[in-house]
Formats: C-alpha cells, sequence, structure tokens
C-alpha cells in the first residue's frame, strides 16, 4: 500500500493537493503554487517520498527530509496529505507510523514538525497519540482561510535513545 511517489502518482494526487493548499487551513504554501513547484518541494527536496495506495488510487502522501543541515541532521520533518474521501480511515496514522520507520532506517534520531496549524485539530490530536508533543507556540503564525490569524505548534518526538 506503501511505495515511493512517482511523479504520476504525484500527479495524479495534484487536485486534492491543489485543494488542501487553496483552502489555507493546514499548509504554510502559496494558494497559487504550480504543480511544478509543488513537485519540487514534495519530491525533490525531501530524502524520501512515498504514496498511500489503494486500487490504483493515490489517497495519500508525506515526504520525510532533515529538518536541518549540518548539526541539526538528525532531527527529521515530515509533511503528509490525505485525499478527503480517505480521511477517517487511519491512513494519516499509518503514514505517520511509516514514516517513523524509515526516519530510523535512515538514521533520524528524533522528528519534528514545525507548523502545526493550531486548528488542525485532528492533525494535533492524532500526532500526540502518536507521542509527539508540543514544545512551542508560535503565536498568530498563520494566517487561515476562514478564522484569521491562529497560532502553529512545534510538535517533536525522539524516536530513539544516543
Amino acid at each position: 500500500m506503501i511505495s515511493t511517489l512517482t511523479r504520476e502518482q504525484f500527479a495524479q494526487f495534484w487536485p486534492t493537493f491543489q485543494a488542501i493548499v487553496q483552502a489555507e487551513q493546514t499548509y504554510a504554501y502559496a494558494a497559487d503554487i504550480t504543480e511544478a513547484e509543488a513537485y519540487h518541494l514534495w519530491c525533490e527536496i525531501p530524502q524520501y517520498s512515498f504514496a498511500w495506495v489503494e486500487n490504483g488510487q493515490v489517497l495519500g502522501i508525506y515526504y520525510l527530509k532533515a529538518n536541518a543541515m549540518g548539526p541539526g541532521n538528525h532531527v527529521c520533518n515530515c509533511g503528509y496529505m490525505v485525499s478527503v474521501a480517505a480521511r477517517g480511515k487511519g491512513i494519516a496514522r499509518k503514514m505517520c507510523q511509516h514514516s517513523q520507520q524509515q526516519a530510523l532506517a535512515a538514521g533520524f534520531t528524533a522528528m519534528q514538525f514545525n507548523c502545526v496549524v493550531s486548528t488542525n485539530e485532528v492533525a494535533v490530536t492524532l500526532w500526540q497519540k502518536l507521542g509527539f508533543d508540543i514544545v512551542g507556540t508560535l503565536p498568530k503564525a498563520y494566517r487561515h482561510g476562514e478564522l484569521g490569524l491562529v497560532d502553529c505548534y512545534v510538535m517533536y518526538k525522539t524516536l530513539k535513545q544516543d
């Protein structure tokens, strides 16, 4: 079900990606981002990109990359998107669990989410259930499409002890 994300799979998922970004509720990408720009951010910059596929349909995607360079490159960062039709089916949970296994295999010792929009209660709750802690609040750091300025959380999880 999870495989390396191909260009064709990204193209299939693009309408979902675009709708998520244009809603301005969870991702800090420009609403007019192009498919090429999105592909670059999601598939070319990250170390890994994966797709959750069922019956030939891409239901979710995620990337995994170092959160920082040099002395901070042992902490990774991920981003996840799930299609509207697939929400509530545990796909984000499974992708996050998969990403933690991939991170450990790649030598990362921790995972950090830099900007979890506080009003994205489903994601915040899921990440907490999966062992992530809110380690910081960025006041009014996100311009929500409906609610205006809202807080963002920095969330962190140690994957293994040194």
